[in-house]
């Protein structure tokens, strides 16, 4: 809670981020002055943002679902949009004992949130970025976290058991990454940005391989973007898993859904 001691400081915040573009510069403010707890540290905070780098880098934590996520400079910042992801894995989840696997999971975050909603379940993650693995470790502790990539992280003995594959894949496109905002472009992994030539190369490889890994009416769930849909769709359902989408229009977020028919 910022108190009267500090609103100078919080004025002075305000000012240096608004000055740097930063839209919600009062709300921001309040964030670092809370988070700093000396006058030396909340200078080193506010030239980091000002620098353009991420708030939830800078503060070493992001909300997720009600969660708080550990992160670290460098690891992708989760989206409030995959929170779509997130209700839709709870969703279609056994009750009892589920098999739950975070494929790209950078800070961990949907793993977590999985965890803690899914009391029971056996939950794995994995990412190819050792700093994400290292956040993950951090945020999911009663998940197994795995380095390497995609499905080569995995344990062989999860092969046609996994009920809920989540994957945050990147998607999007090459050409459109020098669009994104600095905050993403500048200071997030490429790998966890950059989909290929129409954002969906990294969504093919998980579709294919995921048959392998899902058991008998398992699903795996991924991200796109709207105009992706038909064409991630179809890859769906081409690798014999039958498509749905979930989307949600406040947040923009769209959700593909492939199942494994029941044996």
């Amino acid at each position: 809670m910022t108190t009267a001691a500090s609103a100078p400081d919080e004025d002075a915040v305000v000012g240096r981020l608004r000055a740097a573009g930063c839209v919600f510069a009062e709300a921001e403010a309040r964030l670092l002055v809370a988070e700093a707890g000396s006058p030396a540290r909340l200078e080193a905070l506010v030239r980091r943002r000002v620098s353009g780098e991420p708030l939830e880098q800078v503060l070493g934590w992001a909300e997720f679902c009600g969660v708080r996520i550990a992160l670290a400079p460098g690891v992708f910042v989760p989206r409030r949009r995959t929170e779509l992801l997130v209700e839709q894995a709870v969703a279609l989840a056994p009750r009892q004992a589920a098999v739950v696997v975070d494929l790209c999971c950078g800070s961990g975050a949907v793993a977590a949130v999985l965890g803690a909603r899914l009391d029971e379940a056996e939950m794995h993650a994995s990412d190819v970025d050792p700093a994400a693995v290292a956040c993950a470790r951090r945020n999911v502790p009663r998940a197994t976290v795995h380095a390497g990539d995609l499905f080569d992280a995995l344990p062989t003995e999860l092969l046609g058991r996994v009920d809920v594959l989540v994957a945050n894949v990147p998607y999007v496109p090459s050409d459109a990454i020098a669009l994104m905002p600095p905050e993403a472009r500048d200071h997030e992994p490429r790998t966890a940005l950059d989909g290929g030539r129409d954002g969906l190369d990294v969504a093919r490889r998980v579709v294919a391989g995921a048959g392998d890994w899902l058991a008998p009416g398992g699903s795996l769930l991924f991200e796109v973007g709207d105009a992706q849909v038909p064409a991630a769709t179809a890859v769906v359902a081409a690798a014999d898993l039958i498509p749905r989408v979930a989307a949600d229009e406040e947040t923009g977020a769209t959700v593909v859904i492939g199942t494994r028919p029941p044996s």
